[in-house]
């Protein structure tokens, strides 16, 4: 099976194209297959609920929301996904793309590893995550069919997929532990690199500079 027997197209466009060209020079060939699957399980799951979105902005939100995993942003001192946002935004505005656009990406990169707040969102904020989710998490696995599923895979595959997404996650977060306080990446590092202890939001409220 291919590509034509998907109901969900990537954007035939000059932008996307060099979208993806940029996301496959730079990044691995885990997060390029990685991200590509995300644009079409979040296409997917859009259509299952009924989302009117625009199908450009949500390729690029799932092309750059893991970029900032790369050594480049190792030591930049923001989280991943800030660092991802980022480089979507740069790459939006040297195309004059609206600024409602650019903010739509941005806002869909920098929530996705923030659950409960993105599905009440624009619908590209919200099927990015879903699509994250799904690849990743498996959330709503049998939303999408079988067949779809082994189209999409056939396509971009994911070997030992698991393992290797955790391990990129852990190289990606390792050299900024700060920036996984109170969020989902401190699970990755306190499983995989010894001696990481995570912040804890109540010993901050209590060791704060205030008395009372």
């Amino acid at each position: 099976m291919s590509s034509a027997d998907l109901d969900v197209k990537v954007p035939d466009t000059a932008l996307a194209r060099e979208a993806t060209q940029l996301v496959r020079d730079t990044a691995s060939d885990l997060i390029y297959h990685h991200s590509r699957r995300v644009y079409y399980w979040g296409s997917l799951q859009g259509r299952n609920r009924d989302l009117s979105f625009d199908p450009e902005l949500l390729y690029l939100g799932a092309m750059f929301h893991d970029v900032g995993l790369d050594k480049e942003f190792h030591h930049s001192g923001h989280r991943f996904e800030v660092d991802s946002a980022d480089a979507a935004k740069r790459f939006m505005q040297a195309h004059d793309l609206p600024a409602d656009s650019v903010r739509r990406v941005w806002t869909a990169i920098a929530l996705h590893t923030t659950p409960g707040i993105p599905e009440f969102m624009e619908p590209e904020v919200a099927l990015v995550t879903a699509g994250v989710e799904y690849d990743v998490l498996g959330i709503g696995y049998d939303d999408v069919s079988e067949t779809d599923r082994a189209t999409i895979v056939a396509m971009h595959p994911r070997p030992d997929f698991k393992r290797r997404i955790l391990a990129a996650f852990t190289e990606g977060i390792r050299p900024r532990p700060e920036t996984t306080f109170g969020n989902v990446k401190a699970d990755v590092l306190e499983r995989y690199v010894p001696g990481f202890e995570r912040g804890n939001f109540v010993d901050t409220i209590l060791e704060s500079a205030w008395k009372e």
